[in-house]
């Protein structure tokens, strides 16, 4: 699958140091769990555990980063938190994550290790190229979970493809492309803000991948970091 990704001049101008990364594994075989996840997943908890302090959470760059972001796009972070930031907090609370899937739980996983958002979608229900552009008002979208469609406006910052939206960027993906146990291909984007920088996101989709490799298999195809063309003008 050849990757293109077009930022209209309006987001490029409101933030020309976005950047996100994309990463697609093919054939992989999808369960409910296994034991390797199960495994992986209390190492990792241990891991973040000790590492954070959920009162001071909120200095961490990366959370913050995240949070200024937020509200630039006119959400409040500390209501829609941003996926990697919620996901560890769960943990550092003392749950666990949520279970879904091998890959699902593998990308949330490495979302609350990095702290960067990341979504995964069902390769083969996509039509590239990507645009990352300010949504048009009165566009539907219905996100997973949700049981009705919901009415966009012209500040809600999307991924779209050629025919849908895929995510409202960066916190609620599009129900129709999630993964499946019936999913065999793969993508994989971590999704940047400004103050990210393009190593972590290469990071978070590659630990993805290490992750589904070992728990579903499959090959990975690509993994490619996309920036807005003002950044790389400058």
């Amino acid at each position: 699958m050849q990757i293109h990704v077009h930022w209209t001049p309006k987001v490029s101008e409101k933030f020309p140091e976005l950047s996100i990364c994309i990463g697609i594994i093919n054939n992989v075989h999808i369960e409910k769990e296994n034991e390797q996840i199960q495994k992986l997943k209390k190492t990792v908890y241990e891991e973040v555990r000790a590492k954070y302090k959920i009162e001071t959470l909120k200095d961490n760059p990366t959370v913050r980063a995240y949070r200024d972001f937020y509200w630039k796009l006119n959400i409040d972070p500390t209501k829609t938190r941003p996926s990697g930031e919620a996901l560890l907090r769960r943990v550092l609370h003392g749950r666990e994550l949520p279970r879904i899937s091998t890959v699902v739980d593998a990308y949330n996983l490495a979302s609350m290790k990095t702290i960067i958002s990341i979504s995964g979608f069902d390769k083969d229900k996509l039509n590239p190229p990507f645009q990352i552009r300010f949504a048009k008002t009165g566009e539907a979208f219905t996100g997973i979970g949700m049981n009705k469609l919901i009415t966009l406006t012209d500040k809600m910052l999307v991924l779209a493809d050629e025919k849908q939206i895929l995510c409202i960027y960066p916190y609620r993906d599009s129900d129709y492309t999630k993964i499946t146990r019936q999913t065999r291909n793969v993508l994989i984007v971590g999704y940047g803000a400004p103050g990210i920088t393009d190593e972590q996101l290469k990071e978070a989709v590659e630990t993805t991948f290490s992750h589904i490799r070992l728990f579903s298999g499959g090959e990975t195809e690509m993994v490619k970091v996309f920036k807005s063309p003002f950044a790389e003008n400058r």
